[in-house]
């Protein structure tokens, strides 16, 4: 989070400092209200400004969690280095990136995952991945006008979920498994992005898909006009 955006939210301190007092205890009391209510008294803040930065109670503790690791993902990736990468080598980059900074707090996340996995947060849950997906998109430089803004956040939604999972699961050595699982797994969207530029390519499918691009013109990113019939409006991570 920049500076900009930290004085324009007068409880930014106030989250981080709760979420520090929170975080040494979650794998005794999992993202729970007994927990929120111990790191408000533990971290000194006035209950009713914790009311306010946690409107939702230990559900907003959690996510607060996970915005700050996309945060440190985000500021880490601003590097030249990266701009200089290809764009498979910055997602894979952007998504280890992401796992190893939860590194330090593995059981936290396994927590979260659980708490996520409920069907009362469940939504929750998807949003916060959309987002991570969304912003390292952004910082790879993603440019996408059309619905590929929509179908590259949902693939790699998909590939952070399930990598995450593995990376939860995984006790070899510097996660090494994890790495080659989320290699795997970005090579088969590739393979999957080259048989769909081969079908652009074919006449044959070009005419059977004719009809089907035509409704999938109309879908814009976040942003873009198009009129009543914009079918990016309401999606998860939809800025429109």
């Amino acid at each position: 989070m920049t500076d900009d955006e930290k004085s324009a939210d007068p409880l930014v301190a106030v989250r981080d400092a709760v979420l520090d007092a929170a975080l040494p205890d979650v794998v005794f009391d999992g993202w729970s209200e007994a927990l929120l209510r111990r790191a408000v008294v533990e971290a000194g803040i006035d209950p009713a400004l914790a009311t306010l930065a946690f409107p939702r109670g230990a559900l907003d503790l959690a996510v607060a969690f996970h915005r700050r690791g996309d945060a440190e993902m985000l500021e880490r990736l601003d590097t030249p280095d990266f701009a200089a990468m290809r764009m498979t080598e910055k997602i894979a980059f952007a998504v280890r990136t992401r796992l190893q900074i939860a590194g330090p707090h593995e059981e936290a996340v396994r927590r979260a995952t659980s708490m996520f996995a409920l069907p009362l947060y469940a939504a929750e849950g998807a949003r916060m991945t959309w987002d991570t997906a969304d912003a390292i998109w952004n910082a790879a430089g993603d440019t996408s006008q059309d619905y590929n803004w929509y179908t590259k956040r949902l693939t790699l939604s998909g590939v952070f979920s399930a990598t995450l999972l593995y990376w939860l699961a995984d006790a070899s050595e510097e996660k090494e498994a994890t790495w080659r699982f989320l290699d795997r797994r970005l090579a088969g969207v590739m393979r999957f992005e080259k048989f769909k530029g081969s079908m652009r390519k074919n006449p044959l499918a070009r005419a059977l898909m004719a009809g089907p691009n035509a409704v999938l013109s109309k879908i814009k990113a976040p942003g873009e006009v198009s009129g009543p019939s914009d079918l990016g409006v309401g999606l998860p991570g939809s800025k429109g």
